[in-house]
């Protein structure tokens, strides 16, 4: 059985509390250590143990937020360990989601920048204090380097761990004064993961390893359709399958399903793979892609709700001298993380715990809680290493979690409950990406220059009908729907962004970058099309229409200067170019493509990031590489679509993403910034696309309209 005692024993003794970046807490020092405040631990052994309240899915969150810690205790990096905060969004709230726990809009580091870092500063000063005290010294003549607290003149020395009791006994300070940034030790330098060796040799914990006293593993049959509601089933040849111990009808708000119980996977899925069921489909949705897509280019001709209208475009594009329309096609994505959906759970004692990678710690809480009818303290998190999420474990209705416990429940609570979705359950009963379809009209003047934009969103709302829906929606507007393109940077006069939302039966959210993964590339493809059609270069016409935003004109220097915009290209080998901002981070990205007889090849790509300070720029550097790898995936090749209302793929066969053979190569160049970092986990990924796309365009001449590449049958070797 994963139990960790230390944290579970450190909060019951801390009455540490954090409300935004105010500390209000009494130290705390007992068979544990020093715990000035909700996020920093030292023990008598000198070991110093950050709570990071943040999900660690593979973006360097245990590296990043140590790293602020570490920086203004001056201890020394292989002091530093990581655990897990518990849900508790009193003390461990997203301080730009409000009184909400959770992970999720790159926004892990730029929340926590300034509070972990006093928190590492009011231990230190606290340490300071036990040292002055101790020695009979001025504080202001004792210092603190890697972990060891010195005093020149006596020339004495103590370790954190020799100083935590009397350290505990100091005085809260009101406001520790937190270092120039000139004399950064760890931020803005590359430190090693603290996850490294653990997932390297297999102590890291996942859903996966948990194993607790007579746990059952649960492999669920879904209805084939989206709506469908379960009817009857039959369990006897599931039942006659040795090792099979239960097989159970369930239903949560997002779905309904037949779980079978094993004592491992194996058997579970074979069970599962046995049952028959009938379901009620009178409700279930029945539509094909293309019958989508067919009714997006209906509605897009008609009138929508204003995301953003500078001037008169609509003046403006009849009196221009020439008028450009393009419309781009995007299809459902699948998240296709490595680790698909799992969750375990145990109802004892009136409550329920709930191991998993846990990304929407409020919003699952008060799920389960309504679902067992139960308060919300009574469900405990444990927040374990996940791989990869790219938003789909922040699912607004927390669909696996639920499942697991309605499972859990309907055996009675008899034993903990594994649940393991395969990745064809991932695929096909997952939530996606939405389709969309982008209708864009620009209007020029005589010398060429861009008078007039039109745009037109059609796109199925992520945010309606969750608890999201006040903050997002306003004025039949879903903020996810149109970010980057009712925010677009560039000089226009006359500008015009409309939505249309429409209900189709699909479940969709939020996917790596959200909105940004499909405004991204229309805008940043229309507007290589509209340089095209004006023999203008596409750089000389993004800086012409920047001269407001300074970021995305540097960043996208930066880029153009490193890829050697503007040299000549060999012959069958042309660039492409792009810069967008998302979740107040700037990438610009060039991609370099050549023909060859098999086919086209992405031989290089050059990122510019805007990010403010790099805390750690080898992690700045992962994080746009990783975005670009799972950007191009989709861009290439990815598309999950429907046929009579159902998903036709089902593993990696015939939804493939990228192999490491098949990445380019990436150099990434950081624009030097002294600002407050902003977040680095998806900003990469809606670039890489339209980078691509308008170095095809340059390479052929024919613009890509409609992803992925393969849809309009571009082979890359």
């Amino acid at each position: 059985m994963i139990e960790n005692v230390s944290r579970r024993d450190f909060f019951k003794a801390s009455g540490a509390l954090i409300l935004a970046v105010s500390f209000k807490a009494n130290a705390q020092f007992g068979r544990l250590g020093f715990a000035p405040n909700a996020f920093v631990q030292i023990d008598s052994d000198s070991t110093v143990t950050v709570i990071v309240k943040h999900l660690e899915m593979g973006q360097g969150t245990y590296t990043g937020l140590p790293t602020l810690v570490a920086e203004e205790l001056d201890a020394d990096w292989a002091q530093i360990r990581v655990e897990g905060a518990p849900a508790d969004a009193k003390r461990y709230n997203n301080l730009f989601w409000g009184p909400a726990q959770g992970t999720g809009g790159s926004t892990a580091l730029a929340n926590s920048y300034e509070q972990l870092r006093k928190a590492g500063a009011v231990a230190r000063s606290m340490l300071l204090a036990a040292a002055a005290e101790r020695w009979n010294a001025p504080a202001s003549e004792i210092t603190i380097s890697k972990g060891i607290v010195s005093h020149a003149a006596s020339k004495r020395r103590a370790t954190f761990g020799e100083l935590a009791a009397s350290a505990s006994t100091q005085v809260l300070p009101v406001d520790a004064p937190l270092k120039d940034p000139k004399d950064f030790v760890y931020i803005g330098k590359p430190a090693q993961r603290t996850d490294a060796r653990a997932k390297s040799n297999g102590s890291a914990q996942f859903t996966q390893d948990v194993k607790l006293p007579g746990m059952l593993t649960a492999v669920v049959l879904h209805p084939p359709r989206f709506g469908a509601k379960l009817a009857r089933f039959d369990a006897a040849k599931a039942r006659e399958i040795r090792g099979v111990e239960d097989v159970v009808p369930f239903s949560t708000p997002a779905s309904d399903g037949v779980a079978v119980l094993a004592r491992d996977y194996w058997t579970a899925k074979r069970g599962r793979d046995a049952l028959t069921a009938e379901w009620d489909e009178s409700n279930a949705f029945r539509l094909g892609s293309d019958e989508i897509m067919a009714e997006y280019k209906r509605i897009a001709v008609t009138p929508g709700a204003s995301a953003r209208k500078d001037g008169d475009a609509d003046g403006a594009l009849r009196g221009a001298t020439r008028t450009l329309e393009a419309a781009y096609e995007f299809p459902y994505l699948a998240h296709a993380s490595m680790e698909p959906m799992n969750c375990v759970v145990a109802l004892r004692d009136g409550g329920c715990e709930i191991w998993n990678g846990e990304q929407f710690q409020t919003v699952d809480q008060a799920a389960l809680a309504q679902l067992l009818g139960i308060p919300p303290q009574q469900v405990k998190l444990n927040m374990l290493y996940a791989g990869g999420s790219f938003g789909r474990r922040a699912n607004p209705k927390s669909d696996f979690l639920l499942e697991a416990a309605a499972i859990a429940k309907a055996i009675g609570g008899k034993a903990p409950v594994k649940l393991v979705w395969g990745r064809e359950d991932d695929m096909r009963a997952g939530f996606y990406r939405p389709m969309y379809y982008h209708q864009l009209e620009a209007g020029l003047d005589s010398d060429g220059g861009l008078t007039a934009w039109r745009h037109t969103i059609v796109g199925q709302s992520i945010i309606t009908g969750t608890a999201f829906e006040g903050a997002f929606v306003k004025n039949g507007v879903d903020a996810t729907s149109v970010e980057g393109a009712a925010n677009l940077p560039y000089a226009i006069p006359n500008l015009s962004v409309e939505l249309h939302s429409p209900k189709i039966g699909v479940p969709v959210q939020w996917w790596r970058s959200v909105g940004s993964t499909h405004t991204a590339f229309a805008t940043e493809c229309f507007l290589d099309e509209l340089a095209r059609a004006t023999k203008k270069d596409p750089l000389q016409l993004r800086r012409g229409l920047l001269a407001k935003h300074p970021r995305h004109l540097a960043t996208l220097e930066l880029a153009a200067r490193e890829a050697g915009w503007g040299k000549p290209m060999p012959k069958d080998r042309a660039r492409g170019i792009a810069v967008h901002e998302s979740f107040n981070t700037v990438v610009a990205q060039v991609a370099e493509v050549s023909r060859h007889k098999d086919g086209l090849r992405l031989e290089r790509v050059i990122c510019a990031v805007d990010c403010g300070i790099a805390v750690n720029p080898n992690i700045v550097a992962m994080q746009m590489e990783s975005g670009i790898g799972y950007g191009l995936s989709a861009a290439l090749m990815g598309a999950i679509t429907l046929k009579d209302g159902m998903v036709e793929q089902s593993n990696f066969h015939d939804y493939p993403v990228l192999r490491i053979n098949q990445m380019p190569r990436i150099e990434v160049h950081i624009v030097a910034s002294g600002a407050q970092p902003t977040g680095v986990g998806e900003p990469a990924t809606p670039v890489i696309a339209p980078a691509l796309a308008n170095a095809v365009l340059a390479l052929t001449g024919t613009p890509v309209r409609k992803l992925p590449f393969s849809a309009q049958g571009l082979a890359f070797a």
